[in-house]
């Protein structure tokens, strides 16, 4: 990396998605000194637009965070490509170390890093992913709206998921494949809701002419569908935190493995805050934009009450 950082900062953001830009930009304009360092590898890259969001609906991913980080170097942040692969905690600040060798310190920490899909080990599901590979009916279900649609089983939810595509498509398939038989209410529910219900193991997609022509089965047989949508296991990117005493726990819903704060995005460990998808797993943009900007606005709050707890100090002493 050839940007030059300071020494310390008041506050460094590790991940610069709508959640991390959003609390620097909350920060920098409290006139906190703030970093943000991102890695470069968006969730939602593979996506052509972030939809759901007000006013910047259909907008590309990579242009969303090009605007954001414009809006916090305007107010005096500073934004860095590189990644951080340790954080530990002396007596005075968290040392932040990044892959090319070079720390900084920070007085807080508000980490955004977001989360990895974990997808089902069947070919063509990650190439496709983002595109005619699709988990949210509310980030992609306009764009395949009326298409015919197979939902992979991979788990308890996925036959809520497979309701919230019933909306969206009447051609809707529900590939059971190594999946337990369905209760038989679950079963009802498909039959009355006029979901395909399609046994048998799924051994791949057939694509061709760069899409996708159908499912193919273990049997042979190829189930033509133009889009699936599977839930992904998502766990928290937060590997560099261990030293800190935070690790990735199961999340009660099941969906994969989140740090786990407050509503405020407060962890366990003074001074390390958290937002968007890498403690809320299901969180789109707009309210990982939000949480992140809470976020940020408490991390000011504590530094002005630390700040205020001195200037008292100072003043009696005086």
């Amino acid at each position: 990396m050839s940007e030059l950082l300071e020494h310390a900062y008041e506050v460094v953001v590790v991940g610069g998605g709508a959640a991390g830009l959003n609390g620097a930009l909350m920060l920098a304009r409290s006139r906190r000194s703030v970093l943000v360092i991102d890695a470069g590898q968006p969730r939602n890259a593979p996506a052509d637009g972030v939809h759901g969001l007000l006013a910047r609906d259909g907008m590309p991913p990579r242009e969303l965070v090009e605007r954001g980080r414009r809006e916090v170097r305007h107010y005096g942040g500073q934004v860095i490509t590189g990644e951080v692969v340790g954080a530990t905690r002396n007596a005075t600040a968290f040392d932040i170390a990044l892959a090319d060798g070079r720390h900084v310190a920070a007085g807080r920490l508000l980490i955004t890093t977001g989360l990895v899909d974990e997808l089902p080990d069947v070919p063509g599901l990650r190439e496709r992913w983002g595109r005619d590979v699709v988990h949210c009916p509310y980030c992609h279900g306009w764009e395949v709206r009326d298409q015919p649609i197979g939902v992979l089983a991979t788990g308890a939810a996925s036959l809520h998921h497979a309701l919230l595509f019933r909306q969206l498509t009447d051609d809707l398939m529900f590939f059971q494949d190594t999946q337990p038989d369905l209760p038989e209410e679950q079963a009802e529910q498909l039959a009355a809701r006029g979901i395909t219900l399609v046994t048998g193991a799924v051994d791949g997609l057939e694509i061709k002419d760069d899409k996708i022509e159908g499912v193919r089965l273990a049997s042979g047989t190829v189930i033509p569908r133009a889009v699936v949508a599977v839930a992904s296991r998502m766990v928290a990117r937060a590997g560099f935190l261990t030293d800190l005493g935070l690790e990735p726990v199961p999340h009660a819903s099941g969906m994969g493995e989140h740090i786990p704060a407050d509503p405020a995005g407060r962890t366990a460990v003074p001074g390390v805050w958290v937002a968007g998808n890498v403690t809320d797993l299901s969180a789109q943009v707009g309210s990982a934009a939000a949480a992140g900007a809470l976020a940020g606005a408490q991390i000011n709050a504590d530094l002005v009450a630390e700040e205020t707890r001195r200037a008292v100090e100072a003043w009696r002493s005086a």
